[in-house]
């Protein structure tokens, strides 16, 4: 879920179309700030970013060591993490905090997970999913956050948001040869965020807006504290689907994808390989 250090070769602006949004860039030079929010997370993060990419079920899934039905559980998992997630952001949308940052159109997941899971399980998917305890304390928490301190969904968000659309397309690609999926996009739509044609210049626009709130020096520490709780959450999560996996027959799949640097799209830009990027379960 983590986000790559904010580039400052140039700054995007955002103009509304009412479905999507559209993003100009411009040679302008952006100053980065030590005491800019998004600084604060990159460098806050580190360590329990470097924990999550070091775990076991992250380095098998980069590897396209993917088990169907292990990726069938992470997709519920992630469903239910943003269904949670986007309930608050929802209810908290007019928050000074949250509605500089509230872009439903362009990144909410939950109704592409519900697509994923319905190729996954078929029609009656909702009756054959659960939510399990590592998740269940997850979101348990983004409600928590939501109710007593919408301020820390900023945290919660930036870390999914900004880690899924730097890695999400190389993780596609993993994923889809790993199990073969339909070249159309089913069983992936997670991945795919068609509000948004550029996502550098997206990236840019919400890192430039998270900046822009106007927070005072303890909330954004609590933000920081709350974005390595959002690692640990997911690291659990990880933790869990790999005890599942030691219960299951032994049918790893070869994505026929070479690790990290022969790999097709930026594997730099993957949330669990680069200390730059926040928190992305791509599972």
């Amino acid at each position: 879920m983590p986000a790559e250090k904010v580039e400052d070769s140039g700054k995007e602006e955002g103009i509304s179309n009412g479905t999507s949004m559209v993003y100009e860039e411009k040679e302008v030079e952006e100053s980065i700030r030590p005491e800019d929010l998004s600084e604060l997370l990159a460098a806050g993060t580190k360590e329990s970013h470097d924990k999550a990419e070091n775990t076991q079920f992250v380095k098998d899934f980069l590897r396209g060591r993917i088990r169907r039905e292990l990726f069938k559980l992470g997709a519920v998992a992630l469903y239910f993490t943003y269904t949670a997630m986007e309930e608050e952001l929802e209810r908290n949308k007019d928050h000074p905090a949250i509605a500089p940052l509230y872009f439903p159109a362009e990144l909410h997941r939950h109704e592409a997970l519900a697509r994923d899971l319905e190729f996954f399980y078929g029609e009656d998917w909702e009756d054959q999913v659960s939510c399990s305890p590592a998740t269940r304390r997850y979101t348990d928490r983004i409600h928590e956050a939501g109710g007593s301190d919408p301020a820390l969904l900023v945290a919660h968000a930036y870390t999914r948001y900004m880690g899924d659309l730097s890695g999400g397309q190389v993780l596609k690609k993993v994923a889809q040869r790993a199990m073969k999926l339909p070249a159309t996009g089913e069983g992936l739509n997670f991945y795919q965020f068609d509000g948004i044609h550029s996502a550098k210049a997206f990236k840019q626009l919400y890192r430039s807006r998270m900046n822009e709130l106007d927070l005072d020096a303890p909330t954004k520490e609590r933000v920081v504290e709350e974005a390595n709780l959002a690692f640990q959450f997911n690291m659990e999560v990880f933790a869990e689907l790999e005890e599942v996996g030691k219960t299951l027959p032994d049918e790893v799949l070869d994505a026929g994808m070479p690790v990290h640097g022969d790999m097709q799209g930026d594997i730099s830009k993957c949330p669990y390989y680069t200390a730059k990027i926040a928190a992305n379960m791509a599972t």
